[in-house]
């Protein structure tokens, strides 16, 4: 018998036949709406195997980082000023326990949390339409996670270029959207040259990432990886405290100068933020700037990071071998480590 999806759906528990949304949802209607993907991973049993141990609750990773960065957008955006991170954590819980009662023998499960607009007229709140109080759609479902191929890590895969490009100056950029039709139709496009994932660059020609994942470079031993949304008046103040210290050294007057920030389109990836931190952890340098075509072809290592796969190498972009066409000494290190956090011990669990 196939698995069903587990689902809840604005404070419910629904069979998936049940699992309706209004015709005049905003999100269905316009598309506004913010996601969170995340997975969760079973404890492994401890011998001997007991029904509470069998039972127990998965353990989903980095479930607060993603709550938090939902939260922000839909602040930033517009949609929500006020969610409840709390009341979400404990929806997500619920229904993944849930999932893992329903579904003994199932190890690894995927978490979607969508929240759209509901039944909102934005123009009508904005002139005053409306008290600007509504309850947007809550809809979480869980399922068996993907089971990637081994040989997907080990050996490394293919990524093609994206003929779409990512816009700096659109501000629901950087943001995660249910608006996913150009990244999905580019993910087509790459299944169909036999590819994995598709670089997206912006239109300024600098990398984006991949269509669904954040992207490291690996050069010399050290990390390289895009600026993302909300760390540009961080880099920018970096670059900005050299050009002072430069102009302080004529004039002790002047004030310090603050680099421009230019937007960045670049989803702050919660996975990425894990990789960043290993780095540190292993003493491994990672810095964020612009990055560039040129960076790419020549790098010794590129590997692509998000929720579902944890960390993936590519060893070819296009025609063009990265690396050699091998599975670099670092992504191997950052593959290795990512397994092993899908290996919680009693304590980590729910």
């Amino acid at each position: 018998m196939p698995y069903m999806a587990t689902v809840f759906l604005n404070g419910s528990f629904l069979p998936a036949s049940d699992a309706c949304i209004s015709a005049f949802d905003a999100g269905f209607q316009h598309g506004v709406g913010l996601f969170e993907t995340m997975l969760a991973v079973r404890p492994p049993p401890q011998p001997p195997v007991t029904p509470l141990a069998a039972g127990e609750s998965p353990h989903v990773l980095h479930l607060l980082e993603h709550l938090r960065r939902l939260a922000e957008s839909a602040r930033e955006l517009g949609l929500s000023e006020n969610l409840h991170t709390g009341a979400l954590a404990e929806a997500v819980e619920r229904t993944v326990a849930k999932a893992a009662s329903d579904s003994p023998d199932v190890g690894r499960f995927r978490i979607r949390l969508t929240i759209s607009g509901g039944d909102l007229n934005l123009l009508g709140a904005a002139r005053g339409a409306s008290s600007g109080e509504h309850s947007p759609t809550l809809l979480i479902h869980v399922q068996p996670a993907t089971a990637y191929p081994t040989e997907m890590f080990t050996r490394g895969v293919l990524a093609t270029l994206a003929d779409w490009k990512a816009n700096p100056l659109d501000t629901f950029q950087g943001h995660k959207t249910v608006n996913y039709w150009p990244r999905l139709r580019e993910l087509q496009v790459a299944a169909g040259k036999r590819a994995a994932e598709a670089l997206v660059f912006q239109v300024t020609n600098y990398l984006a990432g991949g269509c669904v994942s954040n992207a490291f470079v690996v050069k010399n031993g050290s990390l390289v990886t895009p600026i993302a949304r909300g760390e540009e008046e961080d880099i920018a103040g970096d670059a900005g405290e050299r050009e002072a210290a430069a102009e302080d050294a004529a004039n002790k007057y002047d004030p310090p100068i603050k680099g421009a920030a230019i937007p960045s389109p670049v989803l702050p990836g919660i996975v990425r933020r894990w990789v960043m931190d290993w780095a540190l952890s292993q003493g491994l340098t990672c810095e964020r700037r612009l990055v560039t075509i040129s960076d790419v072809l020549t790098a010794d290592e590129l590997f692509l990071t998000n929720s579902s796969w944890g960390v993936l190498p590519i060893i070819a972009f296009e025609s063009e071998a990265i690396g050699g066409g091998k599975v670099g000494e670092i992504t191997q290190r950052a593959v290795a480590a990512w397994n092993e956090l899908l290996l919680p011990t009693d304590d980590d669990a729910l």
